[in-house]
């Protein structure tokens, strides 16, 4: 592809993403394997220069007096390229890949910003930390003195996480095979199961990923699915399964026994879980379509489950370094609505936890309304169940020593290098 072609495409890709309230990675995959004839070079300068953008989409903004994803390139290539404005010119030539030529407005800009840098005093604090204001509010009054810290980190990108299937092999094992295909990956502190690739990789064409000997999994997300203590012969319920990351890591610590029960309210989603599973070699699941949490499915399994996972559907606001442009998207309705969804959730999965058994709640967010919160008002509503340290229950699941000694656990991208996560582990007391 010509850079013409290159910044016209990613034009595309914005605009895309800027239509769509799928996650931008998602996105982005889609918009590559629907355009095949897109080289593997091409393809990484595309979406490194989209998310880039969206990652710098409040000061791009900020600069351009704009919302429009088309001026947000013509900024990028100004402040953050240094280009001239002749030379944006030439790459905005109406040619038949390139994008249309620039307005008489767009070159008025262009002039504007040439030689500017990419900051400026002035900038709200919003736009500094790249977050709308009513969020910003919110991470400052939670995170205090480490606000900065906490943001910035949030705001970059982030690495590879990828999950060993121990039913094909060990961490020895896929380090070497990956290897083989010129893919550098080292363990992960944390999970004893996580590996993490730190250039860019084309892990798809990978023998190792191919043979299902790894799946991309961020460390944060291993370590939710390994507190569950997932075992075989204990009936394990995965009650928001969505795509299938964490049942496919509860099926590898079963050793493919059962049952294990994958559950969603999103049939496209749940059927996609299929070639996944057969990539693991992974037999052990049964996938059930719910209609609702008044579905006569999970009345048939009240009280049986030794283990219930609640993944719960939630703000994403932990893997925002992977889909920066979803803080945008965010509302205060929405995240009401969310923490309104995960109560009537919570609810539903006591219901099928047996005496004795444990539920775990699972977010990747950052916000305490959907973890903290959310936990000790369960608690309140539920005096059924327990919270037990997440100390104890990474002694004999996860193994060593935990990274924290709260009863529930929260990792952040600043504190543990991990997408943000909150884990709370219940117990229903046996009469």
């Amino acid at each position: 592809m010509t850079p013409a072609a290159r910044i016209a495409a990613a034009i595309e890709v914005l605009e895309t993403i800027d239509a769509n309230a799928r996650p931008g990675d998602e996105l982005v995959t889609a918009y590559f394997r629907s355009r095949r004839y897109i080289g593997s070079k091409d393809r990484r300068a595309i979406s490194e220069r989209a998310f880039a953008i969206e990652r710098k989409r409040a000061h791009l903004d900020w600069w351009t007096r704009s919302n429009e994803p088309r001026a947000r390139v013509i900024a990028d290539l100004a402040l953050n390229d240094r280009l001239t404005v002749d030379a944006i010119d030439e790459l905005f030539d109406g040619g038949r890949f390139g994008p249309a030529p620039l307005s008489p407005d767009e070159r008025i800009m262009a002039e504007r910003l040439a030689g500017l840098p990419v900051d400026a005093s002035d900038m709200p604090p919003a736009v500094q930390f790249e977050m709308p204001e009513w969020i910003l509010d919110i991470l400052q009054t939670m995170w205090g003195e480490h606000a900065a810290r906490e943001i910035t980190a949030l705001n970059r990108p982030a690495p590879l996480d990828l999950r060993v299937n121990t039913l094909k092999g060990n961490r020895a094992d896929a380090i070497a095979r990956l290897a083989e295909d010129e893919i550098v990956a080292v363990a992960t502190t944390m999970s004893p199961i996580g590996l993490r690739v730190n250039e860019r990789a084309n892990l798809t064409v990978a023998r190792a990923y191919k043979d299902g000997l790894v799946e991309v999994q961020d460390e944060a997300s291993q370590i939710a699915a390994l507190l569950t203590g997932a075992k075989a012969d204990r009936m394990t319920i995965d009650l928001c399964a969505g795509a299938g990351g964490k049942t496919l890591a509860l099926a590898a610590m079963m050793k493919d026994g059962g049952p294990l029960i994958a559950c969603d309210t999103d049939k496209r989603r749940l059927h996609a879980i299929e070639a996944r599973l057969k990539r693991a070699g992974i037999s052990n699941v049964t996938r059930k379509h719910l209609t609702g949490l008044d579905d006569p499915a999970l009345a048939a399994l009240e009280d049986r489950a030794v283990r219930v996972l609640v993944d719960a559907p939630c703000s994403g606001s932990g893997a925002w370094r992977r889909n920066p442009g979803a803080r945008w998207r965010l509302t205060p309705e929405r995240l009401d609505q969310l923490m309104a969804e995960q109560r009537r959730i919570l609810t539903a999965a006591a219901n099928l936890v047996a005496p004795g058994g444990r539920l775990i709640y699972v977010t990747c967010s950052i916000f305490d309304g959907e973890n903290q919160a959310q936990a000790d008002l369960f608690l309140d509503s539920n005096p059924e169940f327990r919270a037990i340290p997440i100390a104890e229950v990474w002694k004999t699941t996860v193994r060593g020593n935990a990274p924290t000694d709260e009863t529930y656990l929260t990792l952040t991208p600043a504190r543990n290098a991990t997408d943000g996560f909150f884990v709370a582990v219940f117990e229903k007391v046996e009469d």
